[in-house]
């Protein structure tokens, strides 16, 4: 399964002194599975912005120790500053970045509204997608009146927080309240022009951004703006829905940028702004050079502009997320003004710089994990190397698809044989993760058997333990299993109808997978057999059984379509 990893960006009504946004910080750093990506003080506003990532859990934890530090260090009624601002932690957005949706982000939030408000006592307002109101969707209804109105608005039912609603007291009056939401990944970007004029990056900037520019009575540039009945500019919407844009000339690069801020990259991804300027832009007789990143992205939005832009070209995207991901780099100009790193750039690879501590079976040469494997150690094992070797065949499938999709004459098959290899290399993914999710298994049982059995209680506490590791132990290679046994399907497919001069390739794979699901069924029954729950073992054993007959007879019509192509 896709790791899942949120993001917090919390805003702090404290801009000024170091030592209490570094108490604050602290605490976050402190908590185990948490990175923090930025701490962005300004003096005039008295706030500081911070950004954190890690797993939903460690994520949710390190929030509510960072909202208590600050309900701790600062006092709102000592507080002044430019920015509007309702208490210590004035906003507290959950926001997905990979392998969770925005709807469980809500859910994250709620959650976290309710605790800080059970166990802090600070009332707590829920926003954006975590909203249960419609109106308070928006931010500045829920902050209305700033700190200084929370005291009538507190204990009225139309206005009173969702959680923690109460009489103004002592405990109100020092931290305020915080607003706890959900909101979709906020990109800033800058797209390069080949010109110098501030006036014509922002003519493009006006095309694009959803607010667009105002509407003009005859000369679109000179004339009168148009006003309607309550004295408001009539504006013409842009192109882009969930963008705000403007232009501005950056003496450093000596070129002119639209600036812009993505607010939705569900609704306009990157690549379907970078496209849409790159349009407007020409209409005016300008191009865009390249583009420039500020902050960080998820892994997804480099992955889905590749994979646009290799379909314009119809080239398969089942192929290695480093290629796509190149794709996307030169696609989108991100090397314009200076080299596009993606390991300093992208959120997920970051993270796993931080833990690249902990040696990963795949993350050795081919060789180190021979080697690995040979030692005297008990793990790596039977399990994971059942794994590789699907994730070898799934590997092997998926190159005959994309040979396929290349082939000269077949240009019209592309997108049936892309499909394939994008399936292929999914499979190969999961199975690359099983490799080690087999060794943490196997790990499990030893740190269980490593636990104190003196005492009754312990005993019962390390049984409880070594019964649910020898579990995980038992299930992980059947999900080899299972997902091996998908890797025929690909290797069928291609052996029949793929590229005919690497239809050995794919009887390959199907060998590999067969062995896979093989040798990882042994590891299920020796795992099933150390389990005291004999009902469930049964079933183990018996859907383990179920899956080598399949992986058998499924290799089996393999081999028969590869022998009948290379006769």
């Amino acid at each position: 399964m896709e790791r899942q990893i949120v993001e917090c960006v919390p805003n702090f009504s404290e801009g000024r002194d170091k030592k209490v946004i570094k108490q604050i910080t602290d605490v976050i750093e402190a908590v185990d599975g948490v990175r923090l990506l930025d701490v962005d003080p300004g003096e005039a506003t008295n706030r500081t912005v911070v950004t954190f990532v890690g797993s939903p859990e460690a994520v949710a934890e390190a929030a509510f120790r960072a909202v208590e530090k600050a309900g701790e260090v600062i006092d709102m009624r000592q507080h002044h500053g430019a920015h509007p601002r309702i208490g210590a932690t004035d906003v507290l957005p959950i926001v997905p970045v990979s392998g969770i949706t925005l709807e469980e982000c809500a859910e994250i939030a709620r959650k976290l509204a309710k605790r800080i408000a059970d166990e802090l006592a600070i009332p707590c307002y829920c926003y954006e997608e975590a909203a249960f109101k419609p109106e308070r969707r928006n931010l500045a209804v829920c902050r209305k009146g700033e700190y200084e109105a929370i005291a009538e608005r507190i204990t009225d039912p139309a206005e009173a927080p969702d959680f923690g609603a109460r009489p103004m007291d002592e405990r109100i009056a020092r931290t305020g309240c915080t607003v706890v939401g959900a909101r979709d990944f906020l990109i800033a970007v800058n797209f390069n022009l080949n010109t110098t004029s501030t006036r014509r990056a922002n003519a493009v900037a006006f095309d694009v951004r959803e607010k667009g520019r105002p509407e003009r009575e005859g000369n679109p540039i000179t004339g009168k703006i148009k006003l309607d009945a309550e004295g408001r500019k009539i504006m013409r919407p842009g192109t882009l829905k969930a963008t705000k844009a403007i232009g501005w000339y950056i003496e450093e690069y000596g070129i002119a940028q639209v600036s812009m801020n993505i607010t939705n990259i569900g609704v306009t991804p990157l690549h379907k702004a970078f496209d849409e300027v790159c349009r407007c832009a020409a209409l005016r007789g300008l191009r865009v050079t390249g583009t420039e990143i500020v902050g960080l992205v998820p892994e997804r939005t480099l992955l889905d502009a590749g994979r646009h832009y290799l379909r314009l070209q119809h080239r398969s995207t089942g192929i290695p997320k480093e290629d796509i991901i190149k794709i996307a780099v030169k696609s989108l100009g991100l090397d314009d003004l200076r080299p596009f790193e993606p390991q300093e750039k992208v959120i997920e690879y970051l993270l796993d710089a931080e833990n690249c501590s902990e040696k990963r079976l795949t993350a050795m040469p081919v060789k180190g994990f021979a080697d690995e494997t040979a030692r005297e150690s008990p793990a790596p094992g039977g399990g994971s190397v059942s794994a590789y070797m699907g994730a070898l065949g799934a590997a092997l499938g998926t190159m005959v698809a994309n040979l396929s999709a290349h082939k000269a004459g077949w240009d019209d098959r592309w997108e049936d044989f892309s499909n394939v290899a994008d399936k292929g290399m999914r499979l190969q993914e999961a199975l690359l993760h099983l490799v080690d999710e087999d060794t943490d298994a196997f790990n499990g049982i030893m740190n269980a058997l490593s636990m104190p059995k003196g005492s009754d209680e312990e005993k019962r506490l390390r049984a409880e333990a070594l019964e649910a590791a020898t579990l995980t132990a038992a299930r992980v290679p059947l999900e080899t299993m299972r997902r091996a046994c998908e890797v025929f399907e690909i290797c069928r497919e291609m052996a029949a109808n793929g590229n005919p001069a690497s239809a050995s390739d794919a009887g390959v794979g199907a060998l590999a997978a067969r062995s896979a699901v093989l040798g990882a069924g042994l590891n299920v029954k020796i795992n099933a057999a150390g389990l005291a729950d004999k009902e469930q073992a049964a079933e183990l054993v018996a859907e383990a059984n179920r899956l080598v007959a399949e992986a058998i007879k499924a290799e089996a019509e393999v081999l028969d379509i590869v022998n009948e192509k290379i006769k």
